[in-house]
């Protein structure tokens, strides 16, 4: 079987990984508030909090780890790190379901942070098997993988909490972890021929010394901070503000509705805008989607029915589907093939802070302030990392242009 051919079944493969991952993920993500509030009678605000802190803490972890799994990644193969991430997210999970306060989560919570690199560690995986010219559309369809899984992920997580308990949705949720662990034993790991002149293996130092020289790779990885801190500050309380939309009837199903909607609008577009910024410049385009992001999520703010939610959740997700793929396609471009896990372990490290702080921040705010100042503190958030991709790409034009 040749390259491509391998290439190909690979990303076949890792497309169904990803959507068993991204289901997995998000089945329990409507309802990780809901499960707190079942631990004893606390007051809303001190469930918004602990909702904060509780979904947090899985990427203070994975913050710490992202780098390290790169690394071990670029040297040793990412196969091995691929089934070891999927079997211990699967541990950690199923043993959620057997949780009795709010501390034994919180733990659990945590040690998931150390495995929760299959995504991006995926992302790579593909990347070192795919040419410049076209990793965008081809992570694209990487990501298209997780979506649907995140689409259908709240849907099921949030039918299974109202019918079964939460218990069992988390234990019922491990078993799709194991199952992506199973599929990457299929997969065969390669790497693209080096170009002549680099090197089969770097230094940490080196690999710092090569980020910090390309001012527009140092912003696209800082925005993805931005991004994240944006992204998650309103998932954690998500379903408390379906619920004041929309009562306590059936809230699972009806918050897993309000996340899957913004997955269904990323699916629709995340392969287009890879292929959009293979052609006219990944720069161009996180920079479009950054503005575009931070417009669709402002009226978030000013609804009052939980149609309305749902629809900018969705436009948002048509919005915000192509930033990943964009974003990791220029990484591509700008890392050599022997250091791209490490780089992209870095990347991922600062998506992870973005998601320990959105989540806090989110619920922090949401309790002071209410639910529509989560909404304008994001919009502002994403605005100014469109800002500043901005200024950085028209003072470094030679290093936004397309490869």
């Amino acid at each position: 079987m040749n390259a491509h051919k391998i290439a190909k079944r690979n990303l076949f493969i890792m497309w169904f990984a990803n959507f068993f991952i991204g289901g997995s993920m998000t089945m329990v993500l409507p309802f990780i508030s809901l499960y707190i509030g079942t631990f004893g009678d606390y007051s809303t605000q001190y469930i918004q909090h602990w909702s904060g802190w509780t979904f947090g803490i899985t990427f203070v972890t994975a913050f710490l780890f992202s780098p390290i799994w790169g690394r071990i990644g670029d040297r040793y193969g990412r196969k091995k790190i691929l089934i070891a991430c999927a079997f211990g997210m699967g541990l950690s999970i199923f043993l959620m379901g057997f949780v009795e306060n709010v501390w034994q989560l919180f733990v659990l919570r945590m040690f998931t942070g150390i495995f929760t690199g299959f995504i991006s560690m995926s992302q790579a995986f593909i990347s070192t098997q795919t040419p410049k010219e076209i990793a965008g559309r081809v992570l694209g369809t990487l990501q298209t993988g997780n979506i649907t899984g995140s689409l259908f992920g709240p849907l099921l997580g949030g039918v299974l909490a109202d019918t079964l308990g939460y218990s069992t949705a988390f234990k019922f949720t491990s078993i799709t972890i194991f199952i992506s662990g199973l599929l990457v034993f299929a997969t065969k790991e390669y790497r693209m021929e080096r170009q002549k002149g680099t090197k089969s293996s770097y230094t940490s130092r080196e690999v710092l010394s090569h980020i910090l020289r390309n001012p527009i790779l140092v912003n696209v990885m800082l925005i993805s901070t931005l991004v994240q801190v944006a992204h998650f500050s309103i998932q954690p309380i998500l379903s408390l503000y379906v619920g004041e939309l929309h009562g306590t009837s059936n809230l699972g199903f009806y918050s897993g509705i309000a996340f899957s909607a913004a997955g269904l609008g990323n699916l629709l577009m995340a392969r287009h805008w890879g292929k959009i910024g293979d052609r006219h410049g990944h720069v161009k385009i996180l920079v479009l989607l950054l503005f575009l992001t931070a417009l669709v999520y402002l009226p978030g703010a000013f609804i009052n029915h939980f149609w309305q939610l749902v629809f900018v959740r969705f436009i948002l997700g048509m919005a915000i589907g192509g930033i990943i793929p964009v974003r990791i396609a220029y990484i591509r471009q700008e890392a050599p093939v022997a250091m791209q896990g490490e780089v992209l372990g870095y990347n991922t490290s600062l998506r992870f802070l973005g998601n320990i702080i959105g989540p806090a921040m989110g619920g922090m705010v949401a309790g002071f302030y209410g639910f529509s100042a989560v909404f304008i503190t994001t919009s502002t958030l994403l605005l100014i990392a469109g800002l500043v991709l901005y200024f950085a790409m028209h003072r470094n034009p030679e290093l936004a242009r397309s490869h």
